[in-house]
């Protein structure tokens, strides 16, 4: 299992009336309700790649069931939702043994994807994984769980697909592109989980925050008022 550090540095924002933190390692933890969020794992997108005939390394699908071990042991989750793309594509099945002995070692946590659009070409999770298989939106407390950003006339959204970055400047021509936590109104888009998965950098809007993931931090970023 991999090794995380004893106190990374986690982001808490208040969404919907509850206390969240935004952890580094590009997740969401909702403490009260002992609920975990990851968005875009994109399981077996490198192993898709790879029979496209494209010389992409290997080892991410291990690489994300590792982080998710440490980030499991550390909160100990009653619940983990998956906003959307849990498998990358139907090729992607072939990581399907190595992703069922992860779901055994977790047996005791409830598990629920909600369907994102890579999910409607890989085809749902088999029966074996007991994982909930549900359509956007799926309420949860007083939040809306979705894959696609999107508005909701009750609810809070949380949601994943775009893969949020932001574009932090230096001095002359220096820039660097970092992962990031996207927070509007009534919504929130969280970055991608998986390894392997790029990135599209957010405009910058009035209300918009961002919130940046760099190595064991989070922290927010300036933005326009």
């Amino acid at each position: 299992m991999t090794s995380l550090p004893s106190s990374p540095s986690l982001f808490p924002v208040h969404w919907a009336g509850e206390l969240l933190q935004l952890l580094p390692e590009r997740a969401l933890w909702w403490p009260e309700a002992r609920v975990l969020f990851v968005a875009d794992l994109h399981l077996g997108k490198a192993a898709t790649y790879r029979a496209l005939g494209q010389p992409v390394p290997g080892g991410t699908t291990l690489e994300n069931l590792s982080r998710l071990d440490a980030l499991i042991e550390r909160h100990v989750p009653q619940r983990l939702v998956f906003l959307g793309d849990f498998l990358h594509a139907a090729q992607a099945r072939t990581v399907l043994a190595t992703v069922e002995g992860w779901r055994a070692r977790h047996g005791g946590i409830a598990m629920t994807l909600v369907r994102g659009n890579h999910d409607s070409h890989a085809g749902d999770p088999p029966d074996t994984l007991d994982i909930e298989v549900v359509d956007e939106p799926f309420l949860l407390g007083p939040f809306a769980c979705c894959h696609h950003p999107q508005s909701h006339a009750t609810h809070f959204v949380l949601a994943g697909h775009l893969h949020p970055a932001c574009r932090l400047y230096g001095r002359g021509h220096d820039s660097m592109r970092l992962p990031c936590f996207v927070s509007d109104a009534q919504q929130a888009v969280l970055p991608a989980f998986g390894e392997f998965t790029g990135g599209l950098v957010m405009a910058q809007a009035p209300g918009r925050r961002f919130y940046a993931v760099g190595g064991e931090s989070v922290w927010a970023v300036p933005t326009l008022d």
